[in-house]
């Protein structure tokens, strides 16, 4: 019913015009509601702030003045403690004022004894309180204190003690006098809880720590505060200000905190958010009754008038109805609104250009019929049904039947009945999204002739309006995938043989663009899942002879069939590789690189430890004779051009033969193990230190002078002789006879130097050993 009657125009032009000023009014509404609520919430939030101010600001100044007050009268029991004692309940009964401020007076003595109370109903007289924390605060402190709530002995009822302490004539504490105020009872505290905030609303007050001292809604009294409400937990942490917030029911409030000054409590007014904005919700009440007043009149109105207008179309959809049946030969009439005669003069012209393309379409269909006929590849036409309208002689001869049997037929028979499912999908699919289907699969011919792939595309024939049917157009593609397939099976095993190699085997386009790797370059690049597409030359650095390789470098160079290279990547990982590169297509659009990648670390270790076996001592680590030998003759051919003279000291060990026979050959080495790091710790960087054999060193001192030689020999000496290894309650040790001499221009060679060196240390083992003993060397040029 309701679908039927927004089939007319009229009822719908009738529907906007109601639902324009629905709309209308509820944007308005709307505006108005929040601008209203806007400006109430304003000055609800002042409101409720107004009165937390006013609440806290009472509240200190009444407690300030019980507290003063308190403490005025404790001035004026300045007595003897004795007298206090003696005379309590008189004075408590002529506090007359306090009597008015508070619920309950209490005199203790100076040890927590209550010694008078007024009035005398709560039998609290002979109480100790020394455990009350208001008592322990004012005879520590000897101040007047405004406790927090506590738990009264009278009939467990709540309260709060306001504390002045008692001095005598010589300022010493004799007790405290104290005012009671029960939060349940009749004084200020029962009246702020009365207070309200228009109909709803009120107050309430709480301690910093948690504790309920009155709420204006429950009554409650000595409650823990419940901290689901994030402004009261704000709030216990010294939090002031306005807030819309929800209490523990769910209803939305506006709250306003201000903290106490005289004591740690705050003040909370609290005023629902729906009283609040009461007059909006009257006034949206009010706007709602007077828009559907306003429906009420428009649409009957509207109704009458669409109608009327509406009338010339109605009459020009029964002559377009005419024309179509042919009942009406003639152009239909123009007549009613620019609109409808607008509509009716293009109706009119629509259908003269109708009966041309209608001409035109024939014309074209035997063109079209004609241009296929001679077409290479094989053409399909179906019509919206999918059956064979036209099928050219290339697909004939594709499938092998003839064309009068295709015709009529489902094009989707046609296709091969394992590739049939997943064609048809991806085919309907394409067409209802009018878009060009493309796929490939098998299809059926006579049993004499094999199966053929063909790739297939297809497209739909029609107008935005109308769908006409398809256009497939087929191309057998038998032999390309089996070509294919060869191609295929000789990459996989190509794949296979290089991912097994351990060499990395990169393919790289003039960019440095991976186009191909194998698992081994991946993992030299730090990308184990995969590297392809990654730019090497970013990834990885080459360096050669100390010079690294720039990606010009690598594409200008020629054929490299083995370069000892070093390769970091950007992980900051290096490796020893042995490289290889080959260049394909080079100077053309697709020129690119072959890398070939070989891990050379293990080589090259290899090379590293035999050469320092073949210069170094296994059993110290200093250099052997031979690289001693070396260095000497370097240093000898370089003695012309120091300033200052080269030194050569050779160090005989004293003694170490017992340290052998007596603490054993292990001993012996880990001591000759001590005096090489004692050596190499002595001399400088430039210096070469050396085990010559046994338990003879030497040391080459280049541009030392004989000076700073002979320093060094004796520290050298010192150290040797301070090595002690103990054993089996014995003391092992050794000292050193060393030898110095100058290497001069002189020197034929390393013999002779050596020589002179050796003769000092014989020299200092002649004079008793453990010291230093200097050879000078011979004159340049010997007298006539």
């Amino acid at each position: 019913m309701m679908k039927r009657w927004f089939a007319s125009l009229v009822n719908r032009a009738v529907a906007f015009v109601i639902l324009v000023i629905v709309l209308s009014a509820l944007a308005v509404a709307l505006i108005s509601s929040v601008v209203s609520r806007s400006e109430l919430e304003a000055q609800a939030r002042v409101q409720v702030a107004t009165i937390a101010d006013l609440v806290a600001s009472d509240l200190d100044t009444r407690l300030a003045q019980r507290r003063d007050t308190l403490s005025h009268v404790a001035e004026g029991l300045a007595m003897e403690e004795r007298v206090l004692t003696s005379r309590a309940r008189l004075l408590i009964r002529r506090e007359i004022a306090l009597q008015h401020l508070f619920d309950a007076i209490y005199l203790f003595d100076a040890d927590g004894n209550v010694i008078a109370e007024h009035p005398e109903r709560y039998q609290q007289a002979g109480l100790n309180i020394s455990e009350r924390e208001y008592f322990r605060q004012t005879s520590s402190q000897l101040a007047p204190v405004i406790s927090a709530p506590y738990v009264s002995n009278y009939q467990d009822r709540p309260a709060i003690m306001v504390t002045a302490p008692i001095f005598d004539h010589r300022q010493r504490f004799i007790g405290v006098i104290g005012g009671a105020l029960m939060l349940a009872g009749d004084n200020f505290m029962e009246e702020v809880s009365t207070v309200r905030i228009g109909k709803t609303g009120y107050i309430g007050i709480a301690t910093r720590s948690g504790v309920t001292l009155a709420h204006g809604r429950t009554g409650e009294t000595m409650t823990p505060l419940r901290l689901e409400n994030p402004v009261l937990r704000d709030a216990m942490g010294g939090f002031e200000g306005t807030l819309r917030t929800s209490n523990q029911e769910g209803t939305e409030t506006i709250m306003s905190v201000r903290q106490m000054s005289q004591v740690p409590w705050f003040v909370a007014a609290v005023w629902p958010a729906q009283e609040a904005y009461a007059p909006v919700s009257r006034l949206t009440d009010s706007f709602v009754q007077v828009l559907l007043i306003v429906i009420l009149v428009v649409a009957p109105l509207a109704l009458i008038v669409f109608r009327r207008l509406m009338a010339p179309l109605r009459n020009l959809g029964f002559q377009i109805s005419e024309r179509h049946l042919a009942i009406r030969t003639e152009p239909v009439e123009v007549a009613g609104g620019s609109e409808i005669r607008q509509v009716a003069e293009t109706f009119n012209t629509v259908m003269e250009e109708r009966d041309e393309v209608l001409a035109s379409l024939a014309e074209r269909e035997a063109f079209f019929r004609s241009l296929t006929q001679s077409a290479p590849i094989g053409i399909i036409q179906t019509d919206v049904l999918g059956r064979i309208e036209f099928v050219n002689p290339a697909f004939e001869q594709i499938v092998g039947i003839d064309s009068n049997d295709l015709l009529h037929s489902r094009l989707i028979d046609g296709v091969y009945e394992d590739d049939l499912p997943g064609a048809v999908d991806k085919w309907r699919a394409a067409l209802r999204n009018n878009a060009v289907f493309r796929g490939r699969f098998r299809l059926k011919t006579p049993e004499d002739r094999p199966l053929v792939w063909a790739d297939v595309m297809t497209a739909v024939i029609g107008t935005e309006e109308r769908t006409l049917g398809t256009i497939t157009v087929i191309r057998d593609i038998t032999h390309e995938l089996e070509i294919e397939a060869e191609l295929a099976e000789e990459q996989e095993r190509a794949d296979s043989i290089l991912g097994v190699l351990q060499e990395g085997v990169l393919m790289l386009d003039v960019d440095g663009f991976i186009r191909y790797a194998n698992d081994a370059a991946c993992g030299f690049l730090g990308l184990p899942e995969g590297c392809e597409q990654a730019n090497f030359f970013e990834r990885a650095a080459i360096e050669s002879d100390n010079q690294r390789w720039q990606p010009d470098d690598f594409l200008r160079s020629a054929d490299v069939d083995s370069l000892y290279a070093t390769m970091r990547d950007n992980q900051g990982r290096v490796f020893d590789v042995d490289l290889a590169m080959l260049h394909l297509h080079r100077g053309s659009d697709h020129h690119q690189l072959i890398l070939v990648i070989r891990d050379d670390s293990e080589r090259r270790r290899e090379e590293e430890r035999l050469s320092w076996e073949a210069t170094h001592d296994s059993l110290t680590g200093l250099l052997n004779r031979r690289a001693f030998n070396s260095s000497l003759v370097k240093c000898l051919g370089d003695a012309s051009t120091k300033a200052v003279a080269s030194v050569l000291m050779l160090i005989d060990l004293d003694y170490f033969k017992p340290v052998n026979d007596e603490g054993g050959h292990l001993m012996g080495d880990d001591l000759l193990r001590r005096l090489s790091d004692l050596l190499r710790i002595s001399v400088r960087q430039s210096d070469t230190v050396a085990r010559l054999g046994g338990d003879e060193f030497g040391i080459i001192l280049p541009a030392c002078g004989l000076e700073r030689a002979a320093e060094l020999a004796e520290t050298i000496r010192r150290g040797v002789e301070s090595i002690r290894i103990e054993q089996d309650g014995k003391s092992f040790g050794v000292t050193a006879s060393i030898g110095l001499t100058e290497m001069s221009e002189a020197d034929s060679g390393p013999r002779e130097v050596m020589a002179r060196a050796d003769e000092g240390s014989y020299a200092a083992k002649a004079r008793g050993r453990n010291r230093v003993v200097t050879v000078s060397p011979p004159p340049r040029h010997w007298p006539d």
